[in-house]
């Protein structure tokens, strides 16, 4: 069980954790909430070691392990693969595997009657043992499998990981953390740079996973799926709610109305008792009496509640009305260097869409949102904007375009919307600068605070197609609903990149899906284009019949199905080439280390061989290291095996 036990920590004058305890069980899914500046980073950093508190102790039962990704600030080693940056965090595992071969090599040089050769043979046993328990041997399967649930290809697998962005870095960062399967994994915003299909197979990851998993997220539905408990910060305390985040936002709603009765009793109760002290303070018949009400204000702890956004509201100025078309796009071409991007595309976008932009990492989701706004060149094609249009466009680095030297309040005057300075406040609450915040220079500002002032800014300005890439990767709860909520009022047209479902769901009528090569319209929102997604995909199962193949066969020319059959084998053989390049490597060596084993066991027979000490020990040796490097490569040939004929079912479901 992992313990803590009255954490306390102050930040200058103001008491972040205030003597917080809680326990955490091995196998328990946990969401960690609370308002942005609760402490829910900085409880994680305090549980890693990352952080000391000022008071309070972490306690962890016997062999358990922690793992902890964090927001950013991850460092790979650059100079190393993928492949290669993920298998360090089985350093450990190569270090046994040393050691055996270690002791191979001193065993081999030691006199097999001396009690060093046995002590040695016992080190070996038990080493050896530890090795082959330790799944190395399967090691590479399962990185390769978490890999490719987190949107790499096997090619990527073999570039360096400079050639890599920030957020398939944090990606890198997931995968060495997942693999290494500590008891307790602590994970703060991993969403943040996943896409869709990676977030679902993340979820089904942590689903079956057998440690404990303590989460900081702002996606509801990520938190609903995989949690099923909750430990909410507020005000330095921590609470417990036994279900997930769904239900622990009912029984704070019920919790807070509670609360709010009581302070207005309590409000009550001390403006009658003010009222009683000020009435009677100098009648000398009351003075005792007096003097007990003064005490009893005293004594009273006022009942403090948190200021809550859920009644704030924010409005988009109101545009101007566009034509019935927005935007089109006529056959674009759009590529960088030899990677195409898209090959003659056609799109049209139609005022009053509300459209979501989703698909894997790298197929082009955020080129094709810059083409539209009009930030992004291409090689041909057109980009035509219907009548009246005007574009405002959100990404995650016109945070770095903002003026260094201005201050929160004043970015946002500079808008020039004309706005009171009252109203622009309020405004800065929803995105998150409260009080003193709003005079905090640009320069002294977090990346995502940085973000969010953009995003504040860019909503200032009147137009008729808002263009978002990621808006809510810096946003708490109450602050996604208010720009949720402002969006579902907006009468223009608007298109959003995001993976937060819950966010989209209730605010898009179209789905737009970006994959490599083609892009695709559903008419609906999230949860039915991941609905019509799963049909698709079990309808393409289904359609492998004889019957099938048959009668599109007799549509086709001979000379066109000789031109299919040419393209399919060129495909099959593209795809299938490196797996199988690697089923006959591994099986030439499994065949010369059978055949040495052979020799060994042929020459163990003869009636002469133990006469000779040198041999056997030497023999001996060589045998046993034979037998486990063929499990290993066992292993990797049926591995294989069964990746190639995922790929040959890929191959038939496609044709």
């Amino acid at each position: 069980m992992l313990a803590l036990e009255n954490i306390t920590l102050h930040l200058g004058e103001r008491t972040l954790l205030d003597g917080v305890s809680t326990f955490i069980n091995p196998g328990e899914r946990i969401g960690l909430v609370g308002p942005n500046g609760a402490g829910k980073s900085t409880l994680l950093k305090i549980i890693m070691g990352i952080m000391e508190p000022d008071g309070g102790s972490i306690a962890l039962a016997g062999e358990e392990t922690l793992g902890y990704l964090p927001q950013d600030g991850v460092d790979p080693d650059f100079t190393l693969t993928v492949l290669e940056e993920v298998e360090t965090a089985f350093s450990e595992l190569f270090e046994l595997e040393m050691k055996v071969k270690g002791i191979q090599e001193r065993l081999s040089q030691a006199d097999h009657q001396s009690d060093e050769y046995k002590k040695l043979m016992q080190q070996y046993g038990e080493l050896q043992t530890k090795l082959e328990s330790s799944g190395l041997y399967e090691l590479r399967s399962e990185v390769e499998k978490v890999l490719m649930g987190l949107g790499f290809t096997e090619e990527d697998f073999h570039r360096k990981t400079s050639e890599f962005s920030g957020g398939w870095l944090m990606r890198i960062a997931l995968a060495k953390l997942l693999l290494r399967r500590p008891t307790y994994l602590l994970l703060d915003e991993p969403t943040n740079h996943l896409d869709i299909e990676s977030l679902q197979w993340m979820e089904n990851f942590l689903n079956n996973y057998e440690g404990a998993v303590v989460v900081v997220s702002h996606d509801r539905a990520f938190l609903d799926t995989i949690t099923n408990r909750t430990l909410a910060l507020r005000r330095g305390n921590i609470s417990d709610y036994a279900g997930n985040y769904t239900f622990y936002e009912k029984k704070w709603a019920e919790e807070r109305e509670l609360l709010l009765n009581a302070k207005k009793n309590q409000e009550k109760e001390i403006k009658q008792t003010q009222e009683f002290i000020d009435r009677f303070r100098y009648k000398a018949s009351k003075a005792s009496q007096v003097q007990s009400r003064i005490k009893q204000l005293e004594k009273m702890e006022e009942i403090e509640i948190e200021e809550e956004l859920d009644d704030v509201s924010f409005q988009f100025p109101e545009p101007e009305r566009s034509g019935q078309v927005v935007m089109k796009l006529e056959d674009l071409h759009k590529s960088y260097d030899d990677n195409v991007v898209f090959d003659g595309i056609d799109y049209e976008i139609e005022r009053g869409d509300k459209i979501a932009v989703v698909g894997p990492n790298g197929a082009g989701k955020s080129t094709l949102i810059r083409v539209l706004a009009g930030m992004e060149p291409f090689q041909s094609g057109k980009r035509i904007e219907g009548h009246n249009v005007t574009v405002n466009y959100f990404a995650q680095h016109q945070a770095e375009e903002l003026n260094p030297t201005r201050d929160a309040l004043e970015t946002l005057q500079d808008a020039g919307s004309n706005q009171k300075e009252s109203r622009l406040r309020t405004i800065l609450g929803c995105f998150l600068f409260r009080g003193d915040d709003v005079f905090k220079k640009v320069k002294v500002l977090s990346g995502g605070e940085k973000s969010r002032l953009a995003l504040a800014k860019m909503l200032l300005s009147p137009a008729n197609l808002l263009i978002f890439d990621e808006p809510t990767n810096h946003l708490d709860m109450s602050s996604k609903n208010i720009l949720q909520q402002a969006i579902q009022q907006y009468e223009g047209t608007c298109l959003i990149v995001s993976h937060d479902r819950d966010f989209l769901d209730p605010i898009v009528n179209k789905v737009l899906d970006v994959q490599p090569g083609y892009i695709k319209t559903y008419l609906g929102n999230v949860s039915y284009y991941l609905d019509k997604k799963r049909e698709e995909a079990e309808a393409k199962d289904a359609e492998t019949s004889p019957q099938k193949e048959e009668q599109e066969n007799n549509q086709l020319s001979r000379k066109e199905q000789r031109r299919i059959e040419a393209e399919q084998r060129n495909e099959r053989n593209r795809r299938t080439k490196p797996i199988r390049h690697k089923i006959e490597a591994v099986e030439k060596e499994i065949e010369k280390m059978e055949s040495r084993k052979m020799e060994i066991e042929e020459a163990m027979a003869q009636p002469d061989f133990y006469d000779d000490e040198e041999k056997v020990k030497k023999f001996s040796l060589e045998y046993d290291q034979l037998k486990a490097v063929l499990t290993d490569r066992y292993s990797k040939w049926e591995e294989y095996q069964q990746r190639l004929e995922m790929i040959e079912e890929e191959l038939s479901s496609e044709q």
